[in-house]
C-alpha cells in the first residue's frame, strides 16, 4: 500500500489589529467565527506591528493572516505586511483585510497580493468559506 501524505490539519490563522486601532470587536467576532469552524485562530491583540505580525505568522506555522484595519492606515500598514512576508520568502500564506477600507483602495490592496478585502456588513460565513476555499486549493495547487 502506498504512503499518503499526511492530512495538514486544522486551517491556522493570525488575526491580527495593526497599527494605533483601539477597536476589536469585529477582530474578536471574525475569530470566534473562524474558531467555531473548526479552525486554529491566533488572535495577537491590539497594536501590533507589521514586524510582530509577521513574526507571529512565522512562529505559528500559519496558512492565513487576517488583517483589520478601521483606522484608515490600510494603504501603509498592509503594503509593509506583504513585503515583509516577501522578504522572508513567505508566500503561500494567505492576506485578508478587513475594516473600513474605502471600495478605490481594494483592487490596489488586491495588486499587492491580498486574496480579499472584506468590509463592514460582511457575513461571518462567507469570511470563513473564502478561507476554507483559498487554503484548501493553495494547499492542492
Amino acid at each position: 500500500m502506498a504512503a499518503e501524505a499526511p492530512a495538514k490539519g486544522k486551517i491556522r490563522v493570525v488575526v491580527a489589529k495593526p497599527g494605533l486601532d483601539g477597536h476589536d470587536r469585529g477582530a474578536k467576532i471574525i475569530a470566534r467565527a473562524l474558531r467555531d469552524a473548526g479552525m486554529e485562530v491566533i488572535y495577537t491583540g491590539l497594536h501590533q506591528t507589521p514586524e510582530q505580525i509577521v513574526e507571529t505568522v512565522i512562529q505559528e506555522d500559519a496558512d492565513a493572516v487576517g488583517l483589520s484595519i478601521l483606522s484608515g492606515a490600510h494603504m501603509t500598514l498592509v503594503p509593509r505586511v506583504v513585503e515583509l512576508l516577501r522578504e522572508q520568502s513567505i508566500d503561500d500564506v494567505l492576506v485578508t483585510v478587513g475594516g473600513t477600507i474605502p471600495a478605490e483602495d481594494i483592487p490596489e490592496l488586491k495588486k499587492l497580493g491580498v486574496a480579499e478585502v472584506f468590509t463592514p456588513g460582511a457575513p461571518t460565513q462567507d469570511i470563513v468559506e473564502f478561507i476554507r476555499g483559498a487554503t484548501r486549493a493553495h494547499e492542492a495547487g
